[in-house]
C-alpha cells in the first residue's frame, strides 16, 4: 500500500467529458486485461477515491503499519544533512501523497538552498492544482510548477527545471512494480537524469514475515476495507456491478519472491457486468490480486538500480531494519 497511486480526476474546463472519455477508455482496458488473466488482477490504482485516500491515511496511523512512521522518521534525520551538499535547485516528487514527507524536503530546501522549483507529479490534475495552491502559501522560495503524468508510462516534465535535481520516490511505491517493470521505471526516470542529479527512494526491508502479515491485516480492519474500496471504485467509475462485501480481505507474504500480495477473494459463485467489458465470472474462493508489495535489500536495490543505468551512491537503513533510503545517481 502506498499513497503514490490515484483514480484520475478530471479537471475543470471545456474539454472534461473527452478527459474523462479517454480516462474512462484506459481504466476499462487495464481493467479487461487484468480480469482476463489467469490470475485476475486490477491495478492498485483503483483504490484511490477520497473514501480510499482517507482510508489509506488511516492506515498509516495504525500500530501495526510501521512503514510511513519508519521512512517519516529517516527523512526527518537524514533529508536536512543531504540537502546542503546534493544543494538541489529542482525537487521532482512522483506521487506526493499527502504531503507531509514533502514538507520535510522542502523545509530542508528551503532553509539550505534558498530559491527552487517543485515539480510533484501525479495523475490527479485536480489533486495537483490543490497541493500546489497549498505550498504556493507556505513557501515564498518555492515555485511549484505541478505535472499531470502517469509515471506507469511516462515522466513528461515541465520545462525548463534549473539543475541539479533530486527525485524524490518516496512511500516505497517501487514495491508495488515487479522486477521487470520496476527497472523499466527506474529507467524512464534516469533518462530524464543529468550527472549531479540524485534519486531518492524509499525502500521497504525484508523482514520477520510475521511483522509484515500484521502490516497488511490490521486488528481493526481498516486494510480490508480499503482493500475492498477497489470495487467499489470500479463501480463508481466503469458502471460494474461488484459487491465488495462478498469479497473477503486476504494479504500473505510470498516468501520466495519476498512481496506481499493482497487479494480479493470470492465468498460465493459471482457474475460481476462491467459495461464495455462484459460478465465476469468468479468461483467460490477465486481471487482477484489487487496488489503486490516487494520487500528489498541492499544487494538487490544495487541489482535494480545496475539494471536501470542508476548507482546506488547512499544506503541507509534505520536502526531497527525496518527501512530503507537508497539515494542514486546516473552510472558513470
Amino acid at each position: 500500500m502506498t499513497d503514490s497511486h490515484r483514480v484520475d480526476r478530471v479537471p475543470a474546463g471545456s474539454d472534461a467529458a473527452s478527459t474523462q472519455d479517454d480516462v474512462s477508455a484506459r481504466a476499462r482496458a487495464e481493467v479487461r486485461a487484468g480480469l482476463s488473466r489467469v490470475q485476475k488482477e486490477i491495478p492498485p490504482t483503483y483504490f484511490y477515491d477520497r473514501r480510499g485516500s482517507e482510508l489509506f491515511e488511516e492506515i498509516t496511523k495504525l500500530p501495526e503499519y510501521y512503514l510511513t512512521r519508519a521512512e517519516r522518521a529517516l527523512l526527518q534525520r537524514w533529508v536536512p544533512q543531504w540537502i546542503p551538499e546534493l544543494c538541489p535547485r529542482t525537487v521532482v516528487e512522483l506521487g506526493p501523497g499527502a504531503g507531509e514527507k514533502t514538507r520535510i524536503i522542502l523545509d530542508a530546501v528551503a532553509s539550505r538552498v534558498g530559491r527552487a522549483v517543485y515539480v510533484p507529479v501525479d495523475v490527479s490534475a485536480e489533486f495537483l492544482a490543490d497541493m500546489a495552491a497549498r505550498l504556493a502559501a507556505e513557501y515564498d522560495d518555492i515555485t511549484v510548477r505541478p505535472a499531470v503524468a502517469d509515471m506507469r508510462s511516462a515522466l513528461p516534465l515541465p520545462e525548463p527545471l534549473p539543475r541539479p535535481w533530486l527525485v524524490a520516490f518516496l512511500g516505497s511505491t517501487i514495491g508495488n512494480f515487479d522486477t521487470p517493470a520496476a527497472t523499466r521505471l527506474l529507467a524512464r526516470i534516469r533518462e530524464r537524469m543529468c550527472p549531479g542529479d540524485h534519486l531518492l527512494m524509499g525502500v521497504d526491508l525484508r523482514k520477520d514475515p510475521a511483522v509484515l502479515h500484521a502490516a497488511y491485516n490490521d486488528a481493526r480492519g481498516v486494510t480490508a476495507e480499503f482493500n475492498r474500496n477497489a470495487l467499489r471504485v470500479l463501480n463508481a467509475m466503469l458502471g460494474a456491478d461488484f459487491a465488495p462485501d462478498r469479497f473477503v480481505h486476504r494479504a500473505v507474504y510470498v516468501e520466495p519472491a519476498h512481496r506481499i500480495e493482497m487479494h480479493l477473494v470470492s465468498e460465493t459463485p459471482q457474475r460481476v457486468t462491467i459495461p464495455d467489458i462484459g460478465t465476469i465470472t468468479l468461483r467460490a474462493g477465486e481471487s482477484i490480486r489487487t496488489e503486490i508489495s516487494c520487500k528489498y535489500d541492499e544487494a538487490e536495490v544495487r541489482r535494480l538500480a545496475s539494471a536501470a543505468g542508476l548507482q546506488l551512491a547512499r544506503w541507509t537503513p534505520d536502526d531497527a531494519g525496518m527501512f530503507a533510503l537508497a539515494l542514486m545517481r546516473r552510472a558513470p
